[in-house]
């Protein structure tokens, strides 16, 4: 049987820098615990515009829908903010999610003990927090027609438009509730169901599934604005979120600095099961690209080597490999190894990008004995 593919996306800024790292723990997976894989590297966002003239060719597109999943750095930069809309990099990730339709995006919160001070909550509201947000990611105010500026009279007007289908509503809930059965067993859907049409749909619609398939499931509804506040007065009274499109950004990037640092947050983009069983799915970490300090080996990659964590157990059922991975970051940062982003005021040097996934990889080694 051949070794499962990786399409390997670094792209733009410090996605080189913290793939680099991951690409290393591919290569210790497959020395160290026989799990290869056929990797295979290719261009998105900013680099591939300047190679291609396009954020992502078809024939990666092509790639992408062929590989069992997509590994993916960082796209963009100041550089490309003069392009046209239609071939700034961020289009290119656009189109994976969308042409993958991957309409789940799975984005953990988890608070690791050895960083609890570092986030600006209080330490007992935010240790040990472990949540996970569902956000429905291929419809919503991001794709729904009419948009665009337009000339009305003698001013412009500015025109997105908020649209779901009970289908695109049902198969979120679904992987929310699935997720939940694995955790907690708890789901919290958020929405606007007191000003928003489309918010009352959603309310209906997962009410619905729930009451048919997952009544053995906890299910809470909130509305977003107050989900918010309640993320940052409690955390810990949440397991699952499942929320839409535009609530699920703002929302998961709130519940990332709860953690103390988006450079250790990862996340995943699920599709429905290809032929194989295995559902399309792209990994790629929170962190944008930043540009300001790339190239100078001051990246975190911590996100990035959890996003193939889970690659690991959502792709390639390897839920222990993907445990071991978790855990030995865990043991890392429980060591004080720091990069920049993670130093307090107790005057530690920083180690490199580099030097951090070499202290995981000792830690996986560690791990065997």
């Amino acid at each position: 049987m051949s070794n499962p593919s990786l399409l390997v996306l670094a792209g733009d800024g410090i996605g080189p820098e913290v793939m680099a790292e991951v690409v290393k723990i591919i290569g210790w997976y497959g020395d160290k615990r026989g799990l290869h894989f056929a990797v295979e590297h290719d261009l998105v966002g900013g680099c591939a515009y300047d190679a291609h003239g396009t954020p992502l060719t078809d024939a990666t597109m092509a790639k992408a829908q062929a590989a069992d999943a997509v590994l993916l750095g960082a796209v963009g930069g100041p550089k490309y903010d003069s392009l046209d809309f239609s071939v700034k990099p961020e289009r290119g990730l656009l189109r994976l999610r969308k042409e993958m339709d991957l309409y789940a995006n799975l984005r953990p919160a988890q608070c690791f003990d050895a960083l609890a001070d570092f986030s600006s909550l209080k330490k007992d509201v935010v240790a040990g927090l472990d949540i996970m947000i569902v956000r429905e990611l291929t419809s919503g105010v991001y794709f729904g027609e009419p948009r665009g500026i337009f000339k009305e009279g003698n001013e412009r007007v500015g025109i997105n438009t908020q649209r779901y289908t009970e289908s695109e509503i049902a198969r979120v809930a679904r992987s929310a509730f699935e997720l939940a059965r694995r955790r907690g067993n708890k789901v919290c859907s958020m929405e606007k169901a007191n000003v928003m049409e489309s918010g009352i749909l959603w309310r209906d619609v997962v009410t619905e599934v729930h009451q048919a398939e997952y009544a053995d499931v906890e299910l809470s509804h909130m509305y977003a604005d107050a989900g918010a506040m309640q993320l940052t007065r409690w955390p810990k009274q949440f397991d699952v979120i499942v929320t839409d499109n535009l609530f699920g950004d703002l929302l998961s990037d709130l519940a990332a600095m709860l953690t103390g640092s988006l450079g250790m947050l990862p996340s995943a983009s699920l599709g429905a099961p290809m032929e194989n069983g295995r559902p399309k799915a792209l990994y790629e970490p929170v962190h944008g690209s930043a540009p300001d300090i790339a190239g100078q080996g001051k990246a975190n990659p911590i996100a990035c080597v959890l996003s193939f964590a889970m690659a690991l157990r959502y792709s390639f059922d390897q839920g222990d490999e993907a445990a071991r991975l978790e855990k030995a970051v865990e043991q890392v940062l429980a060591d004080g190894v720091r990069t920049a982003d993670l130093l307090g005021e107790d005057g530690r040097t920083p180690v490199s990008t580099s030097q951090m996934g070499d202290a995981i990889v000792a830690a996986l080694d560690a791990s065997l004995t």
